[in-house]
């Protein structure tokens, strides 16, 4: 009965929609693919022989159906980064927590509308770190009859910045989490999948854009690198950021962007330079005192009617610890303001998130390669997330199994200390595992202060809300004092992200409303963050109606 319900609410939504909405179907084969960006030959896990994966463009308001078939030797599942995933909560992706892994030889169908978002989005393998090299663009036009909120850029240009080791990234992470220690770091930054001229060996693997003079481009970057921000800039131009995370943003102009791993930036690039050839460039912003790839990934802009044999100029990169440029980008960002939502002014949950870096214990009769012979762990609140293995979160949820995780995730960290004074810090520089979520109410609005900690060094951290965009209503640096700084929330046309990063040793407040039932991971974007446990999930009960409750799994749902 359910099932049949279900059933006709979605006909009749098709329906509402048959006049301007398609459906758009893909295929995804993922599996090896040999691929030689540096010296040396590497075979990597890859969709549909290519790296990046697919580009996917749809229209707001279509429907989006991708068979993915797993013919790697690894479990596999897909995100739809950003996308709401309105009642389609089994398709948004995550490994345990809405879906049990594709097995190598099954597949799986995702399936989800696409409603009420414009902009770039991405897509990327959400199990170990396979999305390395599993990842690609997903770009959702105005609908027919709609147009961009800005003159109409001649031509669009999707820009991934890749991260790329001489390695299995597999065979990487998992060393890592067997001695406790961090990860080797990567040896390369990619755009497109080319490192670029700046590498060894690089030699005729560095993407090129053309240009015409007068005209006006499209950039649409996003940062699938797994473990580091980047800078980006073109020489000699400036640019103009009109979107971010899929949603439109006031005209924004500067010569350099910074992205997390996770977030999009929707920028326009006039080409009114003398001809010639540029380099576009991306380097890491590097917020913490630890060891990092410290190299250059280039690509080249080119004027189609330059004669010019001249090497590229390359732009004047900020420092890699440059916090001041990095903040100025991302706090000065606002939301067009002929588009923007209106802000919920009554809260009905109050959270106030430690996010930082710690320890767990080793094990009995073991010794790790962490400080003081322990392992390295992350957490917020002090409580570092173990992702359940027999079944995922969501089916849990819908059919009331217990045991997989507990609701009883903390509001508040267990002690209040100099959150970001390191001595302070070694008070709670230990940490446990644990599956602990937060439950909410349908339609509750929900405020969140990520307050960063110093408990073994302060850093950015991008923190990924999946199936919901929020508000970033103020963020800075210090701690988090509600009497001081909430007089700095914008409330008339703050940013929307998916993806916040959090000020190295500051705090970041953002807000959102829980009107989408099922159950939505949390999660530093950093993937060896991600890895140590700095995660947790909310569960979102239904609303009471039939539109407002979770429908039933698709029947070729992947089984534990």
């Amino acid at each position: 009965m359910a099932r049949a319900m279900w059933i006709l609410v979605c006909t009749f939504a098709m329906h509402a929609f048959a006049a301007s909405a398609k459906v758009v179907n893909h295929t995804f084969r993922v599996g090896n693919l040999t691929v030689q960006p540096l010296c040396e030959e590497r075979v990597v896990v890859a969709v549909n022989g290519q790296l990046p994966g697919p580009t996917i463009r749809v229209n707001e308001g279509d429907t989006l159906v991708v068979l993915v078939i797993n013919e790697s030797p690894y479990n596999l599942t897909i995100h739809w980064h950003g996308i709401f995933q309105k009642l389609s909560g089994w398709a948004d992706g995550p490994s345990y927590v809405t879906q049990c892994p594709i097995l190598p030889g099954n597949n799986y169908t995702y399936r989800f509308n696409i409603t009420k978002q414009e902009g770039t989005l991405w897509w990327h393998a959400h199990v170990s770190w396979l999305r390395a090299t599993v990842y690609g663009a997903l770009i959702i036009h105005p609908r027919a009859g709609r147009s961009y909120p800005f003159v109409k850029p001649h031509k669009e240009f999707p820009l991934i910045l890749g991260e790329w080791w001489n390695a299995n990234v597999v065979d990487v992470e998992n060393e890592a989490n067997l001695t406790g220690a961090a990860p080797n770091i990567s040896d390369a930054y990619t755009i497109n999948g080319r490192p670029g001229d700046l590498y060894p060996c690089a030699n005729n693997n560095t993407y090129k854009i053309t240009v015409t003079q007068g005209k006006t481009y499209m950039l649409r970057i996003i940062n699938a690198a797994l473990n580091n921000e980047l800078f980006f800039k073109i020489a000699g131009h400036n640019l103009t950021v009109v979107g971010i995370d899929a949603t439109y943003t006031e005209p924004y102009i500067t010569d350099v962007v910074v992205v997390a791993p996770g977030q999009t930036t929707d920028v326009l690039l006039v080409a009114n330079g003398p001809t010639g050839s540029y380099y576009i460039a991306a380097r890491p912003y590097a917020s913490a005192p630890i060891l990092f790839d410290n190299t250059t990934t280039t690509a080249i802009l080119h004027y189609n009617n330059s004669t010019s044999v001249a090497a590229p100029l390359m732009p004047v990169l900020p420092a890699f610890n440059d916090t001041p440029t990095a903040h100025r980008f991302y706090s000065n960002l606002t939301a067009l303001r002929s588009w923007t939502h209106k802000v919920p002014l009554d809260v009905d949950e109050h959270m106030f998130i430690t996010v930082g870096l710690g320890l767990e214990p080793c094990g009995v009769n073991a010794t790790c390669a962490g400080p003081s012979g322990m392992r390295f762990a992350a957490s917020m609140n002090n409580a570092s997330f173990r992702l359940p293995t027999t079944l995922s979160m969501l089916q849990a949820h819908f059919s009331g199994v217990q045991g997989i995780f507990t609701d009883d995730f903390p509001d508040t960290p267990p002690l209040v200390f100099d959150y970001t004074n390191a001595n302070a810090s070694q008070l709670v520089s230990t940490t446990l595992k644990s599956t602990r979520v937060k439950r909410l109410a349908y339609n509750s609005t929900v405020e969140m202060v990520f307050q960063n900690t110093a408990i073994l060094s302060v850093e950015n951290h991008p923190i990924h809300l999946h199936g919901f965009n929020f508000f970033v209503l103020a963020q800075g640096f210090g701690n988090y004092d509600n009497a001081t700084h909430r007089s700095m929330f914008n409330l008339v046309n703050p940013q929307l992200r998916n993806t916040i990063a959090v000020p190295v040793g500051g705090w970041a407040v953002v807000r959102f409303i829980a009107n989408n039932p099922g159950v939505w991971l949390m999660h530093c974007h950093l993937d060896v963050h991600l890895s140590w446990g700095l995660s947790t999930a909310f569960v979102i009960d239904n609303g009471p109606t039939v539109s407002s409750t979770l429908p039933p799994p698709p029947l070729d749902l992947p089984r534990c």
